[in-house]
């Protein structure tokens, strides 16, 4: 087996016992980013030389018994959106090339800390605002099992990279489904974390996020095993005091132990699923049910409720602050995306604003004290299979189906909470899957049912791009 088809777990545990050095770690990994990204495109920024210097000096730091991380050595990616020192922050965007970072994000400086190594940084479409990604800065990335349809965005790139070798663990946010939709299209394992959990911050941003992106916006971890996610998680969610947001909430939590009332939800009113969707809801359903989980047929308060705030908040937002530059910034593309999108939007004043903050407050303890009876929702990650390539691209009415399909990410986006993609295996040329979410901070019990439906089916194994 060659180094980059190892979990991040056992190639940690293999260069800490000095059967294999970090400089062979990474250039295994790099070997692969040259043999299949020319193909896939899922890394935009090549890291080569940067991390062959940082894995020579891992090396002297092991040699030298200095103390050393959990993913010491580990090739990882990170995505074109956050801060890297001495690399642009484009995020998709051509007119961004010169936007290059002086200091790491807290992520990025997380990850590093634990000993991680960055080979690449991941595509993503212009303004992280599309589930496809392509771009006319960095172009196009492919699903690696099927071209036709969407690797997912915004981060595709990352999703692609995981799949397929290229880094054990890939960097990703999620605003509105972009780690976990991703995961899902690429068939890997996604955690988008509590609100709070990560601490994010660019320091090439010039000014502060929008009001409802740093409310809905977090930074976390794809990987092809739950092993890996755990450890991904661990490095990322330390304290950053860059980030007033984060919150110091324990990893771990004490629980009551099975029974656990897992709430499971395969329709909802207004919904269309497609077969495959509900199958393998269906599927995690037994196997959670084999090892000791309640399931009960439950249906989340005021679900479309929910996924239409988002899409009201989120849009108001961008017209006031984010409008302006990506009209005149973005390509032709994610000019497109968003004129649909905003047309299934609300126009709000201040005091409908205002109120749909204040909404957004009672909707948090409904689904508080509806995660109080069932710990766990099992849930779809999105209602239909992954989309064809730019279906976002086909108007208004394309538009509305995709946003309803993807309630289930909004929803939950809105909200803060934990939501976990957990891939079941492959339908034709298709990814399946599904998601997991908890209350705040009980990313724990998303962890430990994920590793339930793992051991049935096994970790992810890496693939070569269709």
């Amino acid at each position: 087996m060659q180094l980059w088809q190892l979990e991040a777990a056992d190639l940690a545990q293999r260069i800490k016992a000095r059967e294999v050095s970090c400089v062979e770690a990474v250039r295994s990994s790099l070997a692969r980013l040259d043999a299949v990204n020319p193909q896939l495109n899922a890394v935009a920024d090549c890291c080569a030389d940067e991390a062959l210097n940082a894995a020579a000096l891992a090396d002297a730091a092991l040699a030298n018994g200095e103390a050393t991380g959990p993913l010491h050595g580990v090739p990882v990616t990170i995505k074109v959106n956050v801060d890297q020192r001495g690399h642009a922050t484009t995020n998709g965007v051509e007119a961004y090339r010169s936007v290059v970072a002086t200091e790491d994000s807290p992520v990025v400086e997380n990850l590093q800390r634990a000993g991680a190594i960055v080979v690449g940084r991941t595509n993503t479409p212009a303004f992280s605002m599309r589930w496809f990604t392509d771009n006319a800065a960095h172009g196009r990335t492919l699903n690696p099992h099927n071209a036709d349809v969407t690797p997912g965005g915004s981060s595709g790139g990352a999703a692609a990279a995981v799949a397929v070798g290229i880094g054990a663990i890939a960097h990703g946010n999620d605003q509105g489904g972009s780690i976990r939709y991703p995961a899902y299209a690429c068939g890997v394992y996604g955690l988008r974390p509590s609100f709070g959990r990560v601490p994010a911050f660019n320091p090439s941003g010039g000014s502060e996020r929008p009001m409802v992106v740093q409310l809905t916006s977090v930074q976390g971890p794809l990987a092809r095993s739950v092993r890996d996610l755990r450890l991904a998680f661990a490095a990322m969610a330390q304290r950053d005091v860059r980030d007033p947001w984060w919150a110091p909430a324990p990893l771990e939590s004490a629980t009551s132990g099975r029974p656990i009332s897992v709430a499971l939800c395969t329709e909802l009113p207004g919904y269309a699923c497609d077969p495959e969707v509900a199958d393998a809801l269906q599927r995690a359903a037994r196997l959670l049910e084999s090892a000791g989980y309640r399931i009960e047929p439950a249906q989340p308060p005021r679900l479309r409720e929910a996924a239409d705030l988002w899409l009201s908040l989120t849009m108001a937002d961008s017209r006031l602050l984010v409008e302006e530059a990506l009209l005149r910034d973005g390509d032709d593309a994610i000019r497109q995306s968003y004129r649909a999108m905003d047309a299934h939007a609300p126009q709000f004043d201040m005091a409908s604003y205002m109120r749909a903050l204040a909404a957004r407050t009672g909707l948090m303890r409904e689904w508080a004290l509806f995660l109080q009876r069932h710990p766990l929702l099992l849930m779809p990650v999105s209602w239909r299979n992954p989309f064809p390539v730019d279906a976002d691209q086909r108007g208004s009415a394309a538009m509305r189906e995709i946003l309803d399909a993807q309630s289930p990410l909004l929803s939950t986006a809105i909200l803060g909470l934990p939501g976990l993609s957990v891939p079941m295996g492959m339908r034709g040329r298709l990814s399946t899957g599904v998601q997991l979410v908890s209350d705040r901070f009980r990313e724990d019990l998303c962890l430990a049912a994920a590793e339930v439906l793992e051991a049935e089916a096994g970790p992810v194994a890496v693939v070569d791009p269709a």
